[in-house]
């Protein structure tokens, strides 16, 4: 097998240049999304990789991507994104977050997904922790 750092540089590549087929290709066709924190957003499949980045490219049409950091452990990849843009309100896309990559046969396998929304102003972390636990 490729070195599992390679699909994820041919993957960066595909997404900044901005090239859907070669994206999708980065996916085996039975690939598996999970996505932990929203459970309900989990698919199967590149056919849903491949509709997900035509929408991302199409309203995002300056998406860049960057993948602040990552580390191998056999055939897994985790890796720590940030992707920013314009929408075409002018409003800022930006999504920050981890994604954990298996792969196999120098495509992606599974991933299991926790990229979200960033957002600047959000409050404190003792008025976030406050918020969540209910606290005045």
């Amino acid at each position: 097998m490729t070195d599992p750092s390679e699909v994820l540089s041919r993957l960066l590549a595909a997404t900044n240049d901005h090239d859907l087929d070669r994206l999708v290709d980065c996916f085996f066709e039975d690939y598996v999304n999970e996505t932990p924190v929203h459970p309900d957003r989990g698919f199967r499949g590149n056919a849903q990789v491949r509709q997900n980045w035509e929408r991302i490219f199409e309203f995002v049409p300056d998406l860049r991507a960057t993948v602040l950091a990552f580390s191998v452990a056999g055939d897994e990849v985790w890796s720590e994104w940030e992707m920013r843009g314009t929408r075409p309100d002018g409003s800022l896309h930006l999504m920050r977050g981890v994604i954990i990559f298996g792969m196999a046969e120098e495509r992606i396998v599974r991933a299991r997904f926790y990229l979200e929304p960033a957002e600047d102003g959000g409050g404190t972390v003792d008025e976030f922790v406050s918020g969540q636990v209910g606290a005045t």
